[in-house]
C-alpha cells in the first residue's frame, strides 16, 4: 500500500484530512488497494477533495477525521468521489458546480450576432419572395422557371432558421434535428439551382430550329431534378438516424464540461456533407461552361457566382470544424450555413431585384426580344 500523503484544514470547526497523491501515486494506490476504486466509506462523513488528472475518470479524495480511526492508516483512505457535474471548490472542502460551456444567449455575444443576422435576411427574402410574387407574370420573373425560384427562396428562408437549432444547450432531440434539418434544406436548394442550370442549358440547346431539346422544356425536368436530388438526401438521413443518430454529449475537463453534440455516425455526417458538396460541383460546372449565354439567359452568370461562393465557404470552414470543440465547432457551422445561404440569395435574387425595381424598362419583353436579336 503507498504511502499517504496528508493535509489538514478546517471546515465548520472541525479538523479535517484531506488525501493528497500525485497521479502517479492515486494510479499505484488503486492498483493495488483491495477496495473498489467506486468503494467508498459512507458511515465515515466523507466529503470530496481532489480529482487525478490523466484517469479516464476523475477521482476526487476527501477524507474527515473519525475518532474511530484516529491515527491508524485506514483514517487516509476513505474518500468519495464528486458527482460527474460537480468539481472541487478552491479549499477542497466541498463539491461546487463545474462550469458547463455551450453556445448561448447570456454568454455568447456572437450568438446574438448570428440571430440577428438570420432575422435581417429572413425578412429580406420575405421581401423578396413579395417582389417576385408581385411581378410574377414579368419577363425576368418567368424567363427563369418562377417556380424554382419559389422553392429556392423558401428553402434558403428554412436554412436561416436552422441556425436557432446549433444555439443554446444541445440535448439528444436538437442534435438529431440540426445536422438532419440543415442538410436536407440545402440539398433542397442546391437541387433547385442545379434544376435552374440545367434548364438554362436546355433553354439555349432548344433555341435552334428543330432541336431535339425542346421536347425537355416544361416543368416535369426541373421538378423532377429537386425531386430526386432531395431523395437522396432523405435517404441519407434517415439511415443516419436509423443506425447511429446524434446524440447529446459531456466532455469533461477539469473545472469544466463542454455540452456538446457527438454526431453518431461520421461516416454519415461526411456523406451528407460530400452529397451537398457534389450537387454544388455539378452546379457550378455546368453554370460555368453555360455563363457565356446570350443576356436573356444570364441567371447562369449569377449561378456560377453564387456557388463559387458555396464551395468556398465550405472548403475554408471544413477545416476549422475539426479542428475545433464545443460552442468553437458550432461557431464554425453557423457561420458556413449564414454565409453559403446569403451568398446564394445575394448572387442570384440581388441582381433580379435591381432590375426588377430599378431599372423597370429591363423587365419587358420587347427588351429582352432586343437582346436576343441584336
Amino acid at each position: 500500500m503507498p504511502t499517504l500523503k496528508t493535509s489538514i484544514s478546517r471546515k465548520n470547526g472541525k479538523e479535517v484530512s484531506g488525501c493528497l497523491r500525485t497521479g502517479a501515486d492515486t494510479k499505484a494506490f488503486l492498483k493495488n488497494s483491495k477496495a473498489s476504486k467506486a468503494t467508498v466509506d459512507q458511515d465515515s462523513g466523507l466529503e470530496p477533495f481532489q480529482s487525478i488528472h490523466g484517469l479516464k475518470e476523475p477521482y476526487f479524495f476527501f477524507t474527515k477525521k473519525n475518532p474511530a480511526l484516529a491515527g491508524k492508516e485506514e483514517d487516509s483512505e476513505s474518500c468519495k468521489k464528486c458527482p460527474d457535474d460537480e468539481w472541487p471548490n478552491e479549499k477542497k472542502a466541498a463539491c461546487v458546480p463545474r462550469i458547463t460551456e455551450f453556445l448561448s444567449y447570456k454568454t455568447d455575444t456572437i450568438a446574438i450576432v448570428f440571430s440577428a443576422i438570420s432575422v435581417l435576411f429572413f425578412i429580406l427574402t420575405i421581401y423578396i419572395i413579395r417582389i417576385f410574387v408581385s411581378f410574377r407574370d414579368t419577363p425576368i420573373v418567368k424567363a427563369n422557371n418562377r417556380n424554382l425560384s419559389f422553392i429556392l427562396l423558401i428553402s434558403l428562408q428554412l436554412s436561416l432558421l436552422c441556425v436557432y437549432l446549433f444555439i443554446g444547450r444541445p440535448v439528444d432531440i436538437t442534435c438529431m434535428l440540426r445536422q438532419i434539418s440543415f442538410g436536407i434544406i440545402f440539398t433542397v436548394a442546391l437541387s433547385s439551382v442545379l434544376a435552374k442550370t440545367i434548364m438554362v442549358y436546355i433553354a439555349f440547346k432548344a433555341t435552334r430550329p428543330g432541336s431535339y431539346w425542346r421536347k425537355w422544356l416544361g416543368i416535369k425536368l426541373p421538378n423532377s431534378v429537386v425531386l430526386i436530388c432531395s431523395s437522396v438526401q432523405v435517404l441519407i438521413s434517415a439511415i443516419w438516424l436509423s443506425v447511429s443518430p446524434p446524440f447529446q454529449e459531456f466532455d469533461s475537463y477539469p473545472g469544466m464540461i463542454i455540452i456538446q453534440c457527438n454526431e453518431g455516425s461520421v461516416l454519415a455526417f461526411y456523406f451528407m456533407l460530400g452529397y451537398m458538396g457534389f450537387l454544388a460541383a455539378v452546379s457550378f460546372g455546368l453554370a460555368f461552361m453555360v455563363r457565356t449565354l446570350p443576356d436573356i439567359f444570364n441567371e447562369a452568370k449569377y449561378i456560377t457566382f453564387s456557388m463559387l461562393v458555396f464551395c468556398s465557404v465550405w472548403i475554408c470552414a471544413i477545416p476549422a470544424y475539426l479542428s475545433s470543440k464545443g460552442k468553437h465547432m458550432v461557431t464554425v457551422e453557423i457561420f458556413a450555413i449564414l454565409a453559403s445561404g446569403i451568398g446564394i440569395l445575394c448572387c442570384i435574387f440581388f441582381p433580379k431585384c435591381y432590375n426588377i425595381l430599378l431599372r423597370p424598362e429591363m423587365n419587358s419583353k420587347r427588351h429582352l426580344l432586343e437582346k436576343h436579336y441584336s
